[in-house]
């Protein structure tokens, strides 16, 4: 994780559980002007607009006093949604069983993405299966991960 995202994410995790929500993950994409910061908000019975409103009210009073992103960035906060996002060990852990697509920062074994069944953890390492094929991908080169939704 960069240290920026490190930054953004002990710096905002305290103020969204602070509002009773769980701090799913924080992405932040820095492209020139047009950078976003984004806060996936999660809570066991959902996530309603006006959840991600006060969540974004507050983020933003503590950004403009802290003022961690020096350039123009747009805030987004959202619900991870059906193909919600992976970030750490122990929400890979506990959608093992489910099909993933994941991207790595560089190649692994010559390919950066991988589509394939959600095995579990091993140490520092997701395990994922593709066709008939296990990969031990290190949690740090993981770039974006995603659950595929299944609607059976």
């Amino acid at each position: 994780m960069s240290s920026k995202l490190e930054q953004l994410q002990a710096l905002l995790a305290p103020v969204v559980e602070g509002l009773g929500y769980q701090c799913w993950g924080i992405e932040y994409v820095s492209q020139g002007k047009h950078s976003v910061l984004r806060i996936y908000i999660d809570k066991e019975d959902g996530i309603l607009v006006d959840d991600c409103e006060a969540v974004s009210r507050q983020a933003s009073a503590i950004l403009d006093v802290e003022d961690p992103i020096s350039s123009e960035y747009t805030l987004e906060v959202s619900s991870p949604g059906m193909d919600r996002p992976l970030f750490t060990l122990e929400q890979f852990a506990s959608h093992a069983g489910e099909q993933v697509k994941i991207k790595l920062r560089s190649p692994f074994e010559g390919r950066r993405n991988f589509q394939g069944l959600l095995r579990g953890v091993e140490e520092q390492d997701v395990v994922v299966q593709v066709d008939n094929q296990e990969f031990l991908l290190p949690i740090d080169s993981i770039d974006k991960a995603n659950i595929i939704p299944s609607f059976d």
